[in-house]
């Protein structure tokens, strides 16, 4: 994810930086430009339509057009923001959970080597949910230091959590916790599961493919059509300002493409590798 000063106008608007969509419309822009100017001079140069009407109220045609694409580019990007936005909220979740199973297994426990065990897997289940959105391979071997088995042909994140609970029930078992303590601490277990099919609800549940089809395919049938109708009030500024309005409905198309998945790997996602790098500072400093 980005860190960037939301007061400092003139960085954003004279530099580019590699996620900007400047970068990726750029050569269909270029297209497009060409495309643009070449009907423009056969309307007005070749064809001189300049005194057909009906050729001149394509741009009613337009302007009722505009504002359909309009609407549907801003559901289009506040579903996608709100997919982003609810996958921070989950992150943040996920820290608070770690917090607090930490505070309250730091109170209840008093052997060190218990306290070892949750203090090496309370972090491991935030970094392999991590590597779990990100579709990345997780070691079989979580920790130097400890003997623990992943299977990579299973759900990895339900593998670290069914160990935490096997863990509790064993001290559970051995009378080191209370049946009250056991409840306590097997909901705290159940918010790190709640967290994860949360996630993979985001992850696994893109925008139906006929909507986001059907957007962009709008998008460039509206482009294609614009030079028809203004090139004869533009002339041969039709190229740029067409460039230019293909730049602006494109860039919010990947914009939202960009930012409905947030667990990926793109510039704008969100960091989840730092937030469970702050989980694992966190929990080892209250165990």
């Amino acid at each position: 994810m980005i860190s960037y000063n939301t007061k400092d106008w003139f960085t954003f608007i004279f530099r580019f930086h590699k996620a900007d969509t400047f970068r990726t419309l750029f050569p269909i822009m270029i297209a497009i430009g060409i495309y643009s100017a070449i009907i423009g001079y056969m309307e007005v140069e070749y064809w001189k339509l300049a005194d057909n009407s009906y050729v001149k109220n394509i741009t009613i045609m337009h302007g009722m057009l505009g504002f359909v694409i309009s609407l549907l580019l801003v559901f289009r990007t506040n579903t996608a923001y709100d997919r982003w936005w609810e996958g921070r909220k989950l992150w943040g979740s996920l820290v608070n959970n770690s917090r607090n199973f930490a505070m309250k297994l730091s109170a209840i426990l008093d052997d060190e080597s218990d306290k070892k065990f949750f203090r090496k897997v309370i972090p491991s289940y935030a970094d392999v949910l991590y590597k779990h959105l990100k579709n990345e391979e997780t070691g079989k071997q979580l920790f130097e230091d400890l003997d623990l088995e992943i299977d990579h042909h299973k759900h990895k994140p339900n593998q670290v959590a069914k160990l935490m609970f096997q863990k509790i029930n064993e001290l559970y078992v051995a009378k080191k916790i209370t049946g009250d303590q056991l409840i306590i601490l097997n909901a705290e277990i159940q918010s790190f599961t709640d967290v994860c099919g949360a996630c993979e609800r985001i992850k696994n549940t893109p925008i139906p493919y006929s909507y986001s089809a059907f957007i962009k395919k709008f998008i460039f049938f509206y482009v294609m059509t614009l030079p028809f109708g203004y090139s004869f009030s533009l002339g041969y500024y039709t190229a740029p300002v067409i460039v230019f309005i293909f730049y602006v409905l494109a860039s919010l198309e990947l914009i939202a493409e960009e930012i409905e998945d947030p667990f990926g790997g793109d510039v704008n996602d969100l960091p989840t590798k730092k937030i469970s790098e702050n989980i694992k500072k966190h929990v080892e400093e209250l165990l």
